[in-house]
């Protein structure tokens, strides 16, 4: 992706800017103290040294939600994000496969959706990879029942399983 794309699609969402229209104190707090959160953390000079910059730029945000959410348990089935997620959290387990136990996924695009949304608990966080490109499958999330909470990132999108929320779905300039 080109840095004239990138900036395109910056401006496309301008409108959506660290919390813009978000009137959920929680979710507003979320967007902008994990997704759009600028400040350097401890570990970032250390991790990440030799990605590309989409990379980076999504592995810092599994290391804020790792941070964020300190889980037990992490399924990360990309397989790219695991020294992100383990120095945002210490005591986590980064798996291979999701579980019960996970609380947080990470996912591909390709992932078949529907095994994964019946494998997410009440309490669990879902990131799906590159959803500007495969959007039928972000579709398909934010259309359950299950997932209550999204955030549209165009890189990723966050779903929040939580069955005492109201349904909310947000665009949010990543």
């Amino acid at each position: 992706m080109t840095r004239l794309h990138q900036a395109w699609i910056w401006l496309r969402r301008i409108g959506h800017c660290r919390g813009f229209g978000i009137q959920s104190p929680s979710d507003y707090r979320f967007v902008r103290y994990v997704v759009n959160e600028r400040w350097p953390y401890y570990a970032y000079a250390m991790l990440g040294q030799d990605d590309d910059r989409l990379h980076r730029k999504l592995g810092r945000l599994c290391f804020r939600l790792a941070n964020h959410l300190q889980p037990r348990a992490v399924a990360d089935l990309t397989g790219l994000f695991a020294p992100y997620l383990l120095a945002g959290c210490k005591k986590t387990e980064v798996m291979g496969a999701a579980s019960a136990a996970t609380s947080l996924v990470i996912a591909p695009p390709m992932a078949s959706i529907e095994a994964l949304l019946a494998q997410c608990a009440s309490g669990t966080t879902l990131m799906v990879e590159d959803i500007g490109h495969h959007a039928d499958a972000w579709q398909q999330v934010v259309d359950s029942g299950r997932a209550t909470v999204t955030f549209d990132l165009y890189y990723c999108g966050i779903a929040i399983f939580d069955p005492q929320r109201q349904k909310q779905r947000y665009i949010v300039n990543f």
